[in-house]
């Protein structure tokens, strides 16, 4: 009587026809569009309540320069680079100081590490938080812009050329808010740097263009916001030129591709750290 080993038994449960160890198979990859609306409900609903009141003191804010600056600018073309300036300072103040200092403040205390775990594309995190950000400046932007043209006197007929204006600078201002978020080493480098980015907003934004030395406006057309403010301004007017507004949308919206691009490597870039 011979002795065969149970494993060479063709029928025995311990044949090997195939490697005995095989690589568990992963999920699929989630996509970025489902994810980028999962990250933008949780972003949203997060900080509705947080963010409310930051959003009262930035439509304050702009409610209470054009009222300042209603005995210093004229009627005409500086009143409408006024109104639209502080229209758009309201998107400036959420979308870019907030978001850095939200960032800032995330990747000091470790949070990116709990986003890191989860099965979402880095895209989907920075765009989902910048567009949860932005979504809060609309009715602050609306509020200041409606009140700037009674304030002022301007027509209200193209207002609804805020449904462009708020989403396209509203995705430049918060790329670059959290691209500088994320790459500033400590959090008060965030807060500053997110602070002097709305001051610029301010500065270069809010006040007329033609008072402004030759140095001061270039500066002015490096900053992604002053072409939300041009083409919200120039539809003031009783024949816009449209093509030049959509110019300067498209800018806006070159820019935010390009600074939410700088933002998500950013994001990756700090995730692994």
């Amino acid at each position: 009587m011979s002795v065969v080993p149970a494993d060479v038994l063709p029928g025995s449960a311990l044949a090997v026809d195939e490697p005995a160890v095989c690589a568990a198979e992963l999920g699929p990859r989630a996509r970025l569009w489902p994810s980028l609306a999962a990250v933008y409900r949780a972003q949203l609903s997060r900080a509705r309540v947080a963010r409310i009141p930051l959003l009262f003191v930035a439509t304050f804010q702009s409610v209470g320069i054009m009222i300042l600056m209603r005995g210093v600018v004229d009627d005409g073309v500086e009143a409408q680079a006024v109104v639209a300036g502080s229209s758009v300072l309201v998107v400036a103040f959420v979308a870019l100081n907030l978001l850095a200092q939200y960032f800032g403040q995330l990747r000091a205390s470790g949070g990116l590490d709990h986003y890191a775990t989860l099965p979402v594309p880095p895209a989907a995190v920075v765009l989902g938080a910048a567009g949860a950000y932005a979504s809060f400046t609309v009715p602050g932007t609306v509020v200041t812009a409606v009140f700037g043209c009674v304030l002022f006197g301007l027509p209200m007929a193209h207002l609804w050329i805020l449904l462009a204006v708020i989403p396209l600078a509203g995705a430049a201002l918060a790329g670059l808010g959290a691209a500088l978020g994320l790459l500033a080493p400590r959090p008060e480098l965030a807060t500053l740097l997110g602070q002097l980015g709305m001051s610029a907003a301010l500065l270069l934004g809010v006040l007329p263009a033609d008072r402004m030395p030759e140095v001061v406006r270039f500066t002015r057309d490096l900053l992604p916001s002053t072409y939300g403010v041009e083409a919200f301004a120039r539809t003031f007017g009783p024949h816009p030129d449209w093509a030049f507004v959509l110019g300067d949308l498209a800018v806006c919206a070159a820019v935010g591709v390009v600074s939410l691009a700088v933002a998500t490597w950013a994001y990756r870039r700090a995730a692994v750290r």
